[in-house]
């Protein structure tokens, strides 16, 4: 019998898909990438139209061997890789490393590791998409380009070590751009007002919060606003103005993309984007279900499309109809709401909807559990019938003000039955069914004044970051999770409760690249350069002109930033320290988690020590000097040098002049000095040095 040769890219789903298509298949697996850029250079012919030079990628000769061997005795090779623009990619490069007779070469994909998708996949099988795969070799390129041009200069600006990237850098900008807004950002004072009202035959007191006067929204600035309209207030008899009664219906959510997932499970579930991919994978790849064998128990999980087959969507609609009812069906088909992304995919789904949570729990492991569940509840929540409340609203007037109130209660569940998102509340029932209509008159009980100040943008996550990047239009499904592991992993951000912050390496590198690359770490143009990329995989653009475009004006600025690196020549910065073993002066070095004191006598001898730089400014508590220090994670902070006698710390920069309101002390916010007591609140303009 004619062999088959199916080529997959990773050996867990070997044997799945071997059970599939039975003896006439032979499966092998590439573990990856089999060629790519050597790493010991650029890899890109310059002088010959920007030609990439691909090697094989050391380790894999052997398995090479083996797969050449394989697809000589098969009549037909089918490559089987993931089912995006990587996958693609690699098809290609097998195809080329292989040396694989176009005749007998066919591509196949399936959007899920199920024996009707894998068998259905053979009959559908295809050339390579070329157009894919530009677009694939047109990505890796630029960012080869920007990583091994750019790299260096941080080297000799900076420290050895460090790491420019294409999408990487902008997500360190986003970050530093956020941390300088929090960081420059001053609270306002503002008040708010609610009056609680005894109700005629009711026990519970009702609480209206204040809306502003002749129907038109007020906001309460300061004491001297609340005091005004408190005196209005004195002796006001207050009566019911309007009651509406209305229904408000909660649409149900859209199945998960790469993006959406990663998001709610950093919420829901507080996993990395890592994390969240890593059990994806495994979930894609197949499970070993008992009395099923392995099989893999949700559609591919690097897309950014909501659309759902027909036939998941048909499956879906006959599970809530049996175990819900017909009410719960949601009507029409399904569309995809993303016009960017490509509607080859499909979003992520479970790949057999009889499959809930609780059929699966034995087979999976805590967190492939919990993932799967989320997975699960979100797709059968998107075919069902929106939530419906009923809402009532009512107005309180007295006093020539009013105050409002607003209450829903749910009357029918519609898709919350299955899943409730995260930031979802689970609204309250009906709190003002108890006869109230208009012109009832109301005793007020109390006036209660709560004073607020405005708070500051808030830190980045990785949930919030991803959706920020998604929005932006940089990066792409598969780049969200290795963009935010490298900035952490070559300690850039830290990562503390959930937060991401800039480290004080970080700040140096996103400062440099600002300064040296404007271009690079610019938000729109990476983002053009994300659609025009996209462009190479419709086949409108050809990835060769992106690349001719591109790389004289990369190494313009790369050649400017060397030629005046030349002209600064960086001098290690001499302290005061004086080395207790040597007796030299102690200089300031950068290393892993920033700067450091070293010995210039190194390697004889090799004395370090913590890097304590003073502000010039004393603790405000005990008097003696503040110094700038890092968390363990490497935030930057101010604290006294008497640390741990004495516990003042400051994420803000402390000034030498005190509040001339309060006496407390101030700290630097942009180009004004604020009073750290927020309630005291005095703000003037920092002088500017001449």
């Amino acid at each position: 019998m004619a062999k088959n040769l199916v080529i997959v890219e990773s050996p867990a789903k070997v044997k799945t898909i071997k059970k599939f298509l039975g003896s006439n298949y032979e499966v092998a697996a590439s573990n990856g990438h089999v060629r790519d850029l050597p790493k010991s250079q650029m890899g890109i012919d310059i002088d010959h139209d920007y030609e990439p030079k691909y090697i094989t990628i050391r380790g894999k000769g052997e398995l090479l061997a083996g797969l050449r061997k394989a697809a000589k005795k098969a009549d037909k090779v089918y490559l089987a890789t993931d089912p995006d623009r990587e996958g693609e990619a690699i098809s290609w490069h097998l195809s080329k490393a292989l040396n694989l007779d176009e005749k007998k070469m066919r591509r196949i994909t399936f959007n899920e590791i199920t024996k009707s998708a894998v068998k259905e996949s053979i009959k559908h099988a295809r050339d390579i998409d070329m157009n894919l795969v530009n677009e694939q070799q047109v990505r890796r390129m630029l960012d080869r380009m920007v990583g091994y041009r750019i790299s260096p200069v941080l080297w000799a600006k900076i420290k050895r070590g460090l790491s420019a990237g294409r999408v990487q850098s902008v997500a360190l900008r986003i970050i530093d751009d956020r941390e300088r807004e929090i960081n420059d950002f001053i609270p306002e004072e503002y008040w708010s007002l609610d009056a609680v009202f005894e109700v005629p035959g009711e026990k519970r007191p009702l609480t209206a919060k204040f809306y502003g006067s002749g129907k038109k929204k007020m906001s309460i600035g300061s004491q001297e606003e609340l005091n005004e309209i408190l005196k209005n207030l004195e002796g006001a008899s207050f009566r019911v103005a309007e009651v509406k009664k209305g229904e408000r219906t909660k649409k149900a959510p859209l199945p998960f993309t790469t993006s959406t997932l990663q998001q709610e499970a950093a919420k829901a579930l507080n996993f990395s984007t890592q994390k969240t991919m890593r059990l994806a994978q495994q979930l894609y790849e197949g499970i070993d279900i008992k009395g099923n064998g392995t099989v893999g128990v949700i559609s591919y999980l690097r897309t950014d499309s909501t659309r759902i087959s027909d036939e998941a969507d048909a499956m879906a609609k006959d599970f809530i109809r049996e175990q819900y009812g017909e009410a719960y069906v949601a009507e029409g088909g399904t569309q995809n709401s993303n016009k960017k992304a490509q509607d080859a995919h499909e979003a992520i789904r479970p790949t057999d909807v009889a499959r809930t949570p609780a059929v699966m729990k034995d087979s999976l492991s805590r967190d492939q559990f919990r993932l799967y569940q989320l997975i699960w509840k979100r797709f059968v929540a998107s075919r069902m019938k929106p939530t419906v409340y009923e809402t009532t609203s009512v107005k309180i007037e007295g006093g020539g003000y009013y105050f409002t109130v607003a209450a829903s209660k749910r009357i029918f569940d519609g898709y919350m039955s299955v899943y409730v998102q995260s930031d979802e509340e689970e609204e309250g029932g009906n709190l003002l069914a108890r006869g109230i209509d208009e012109n009832t008159s109301l005793k007020l009980q109390k006036l209660d004044p709560q004073q607020h100040f405005t708070q500051p943008p808030a830190h980045y996550t990785e949930a919030s970051l991803v959706k920020t990047l998604e929005e932006l239009g940089i990066g792409r499904p598969s780049t969200y999770a290795p963009t935010i592991t490298t900035i952490i992993a070559r300690r850039y951000v830290a990562k503390e409760n959930k937060n991401l912050y800039m480290t004080e390496l970080g700040e140096v590198v996103s400062s440099m690249m600002k300064k040296a690359f404007p271009s690079i770490v610019d938000v729109n143009f990476t983002a053009t350069m994300e659609d025009l990329l996209d462009k190479v995989g419709d086949g409108t653009v050809d990835w060769k002109t992106i690349i001719r475009n591109f790389y004289p004006d990369l190494d313009e600025a790369v050649q400017a930033a060397e030629k005046e690196l030349e002209e600064v020549k960086i001098e290690d910065e001499v302290t005061d320290v004086i080395c207790e073993n040597c007796g030299r002066n102690m200089v300031v070095k950068y290393g892993p988690h920033g700067r450091f004191l070293a010995c210039p006598g190194f390697p004889e001898c090799r004395n370090t020590k913590p890097y304590l730089e003073k502000i010039g400014v004393k603790c405000p508590k005990c008097g003696k000097e503040i110094v700038l220090k890092k968390t363990k994670k490497g935030r930057k902070y101010y604290g006294c040098e008497d640390n741990p006698q004495c516990d003042f710390m400051s994420w803000q920069k402390p000034s030498e002049k005190p509040c001339p309101q309060c006496g407390g002390y101030m700290v630097e916010k942009g180009n004004k000095l604020v009073c750290a007591d927020e309630h005291c609140g005095y703000v003037e303009m920092k002088k500017t040095e001449k």
